[in-house]
């Protein structure tokens, strides 16, 4: 499958079917983040129920904390 991921065209496999699937594919589970899909914010407990499709466009947001 095809995807947007922060401007740029990623192939993923077919096993990533969801967006905490994506979320364990990049090994992101640990990090705090926002991911937007399709231009909509969605709260962490959506993560496992928002379906992927082909051509989605989604950003990941990290956040790094420092002084």
């Amino acid at each position: 499958m095809q995807l947007q991921i922060n401007g740029e065209m990623v192939t993923v496999p077919d096993s990533v079917q969801h967006i905490s699937d994506l979320i364990e594919h990049f090994k992101l589970e640990k990090r705090v983040l926002m991911i937007e899909h399709n231009e909509s914010i969605l709260e962490k407990n959506h993560h496992p129920k928002t379906e992927l499709t082909d051509g989605d466009k989604i950003e990941i947001v990290q956040f790094v904390g420092g002084g």
